[in-house]
């Protein structure tokens, strides 16, 4: 990653088994596990499955959930976007389906 670049992301996607598909503003998809996360401190609400993928957004440019669903960032759960741009980079999985 170079050392100017700040990822951003512009869309989130989340899949089964806690997954979350990352969009970025340079054309990178990435996959992020969260299972390792999920019911742990912060990350605790969002075991409840339907609220991992209810609440999941793209908030101040990077994946967050909404659990008051107010929008506001103070009340979301979020994940550095460099943590989610240093993912491996995968193939869109929705073929082109999500755009930015």
């Amino acid at each position: 990653m170079n050392d100017m670049y700040i990822p951003r992301v512009v869309q989130a996607v989340a899949a089964d088994e806690y997954i979350v598909y990352c969009y970025f503003d340079d054309g990178r998809v990435t996959r992020m596990d969260m299972t390792p996360y999920v019911g742990n401190g912060a990350f605790a609400p969002l075991s409840d499955l339907a609220l991992f993928s209810d609440a999941l957004t793209v908030l101040n440019g990077t994946v967050a959930w909404d659990i008051s669903g107010d929008r506001d960032p103070a009340d979301c759960i979020d994940i550095d976007p460099v943590t989610l741009y240093e993912q491996p980079a995968i193939s869109d999985p929705l073929g082109g389906a999500v755009s930015a």
